[in-house]
């Protein structure tokens, strides 16, 4: 009995301490768990999670998520983007505390492996990066964008994660 209950404390131990690990970036879904991609992204909804694929936090007061240097999501390409193109928005907050430590940051991204021009920030505050997407990103059903912010907060003490700017929206509007 005493070693019942010395195995059952021992797990319950275990369990506790593996709650406690740092936050890390959200991973792709698997393909069976992933729903249909959608074109825009409210990065609070719980089903665009699967569409945030590299450099997303967890969502933060049920509203945005911080993301580290560099994030990339897939995106449904909107009707007749093959041949019209379409226009990508990015809504972001960058914190004051983020520009008192850095400066101003210039935001990047490339859409389908085409760049597309950068912007600078220099002031805190929110932000929509709009760009427009050319036909001849779109080769397929979605469409992949990656970000690259110049700079980004490094992990320290208080929180373990680069941070980078704070995101509440990202999507492709047809043009």
């Amino acid at each position: 009995m005493r070693k019942l209950i010395g195995a059952t404390v021992g797990l319950l131990l275990i369990t506790v301490a593996a709650c406690k690990r740092e936050q890390k970036a959200i991973e792709r879904a698997t393909v069976e768990e992933q729903p249909e991609l959608a074109a825009m992204l409210e990065v609070a909804d719980p089903k665009a999670g699967f569409q945030l694929i590299k450099g997303f936090y967890a969502l933060e007061g049920n509203a945005w998520r911080w993301t580290a240097k560099n994030f990339s999501v897939v995106l449904r390409a909107p009707a007749a983007a093959s041949q019209k193109g379409a226009t990508l928005r990015l809504k972001l907050n960058i914190p004051e505390a983020i520009v008192a430590k850095l400066g101003a940051m210039t935001l990047s991204a490339e859409a389908g492996g085409v760049p597309l021009p950068a912007e600078k920030f220099a002031q805190a505050g929110d932000y929509e990066y709009v760009r427009a997407v050319p036909a001849s990103a779109f080769k397929g059903p979605s469409l992949t964008v990656n970000f690259a912010l110049d700079k980004a907060l490094p992990p320290g003490e208080v929180d373990r994660r680069e941070l980078g700017v704070i995101v509440t929206m990202v999507g492709l509007e047809p043009k």
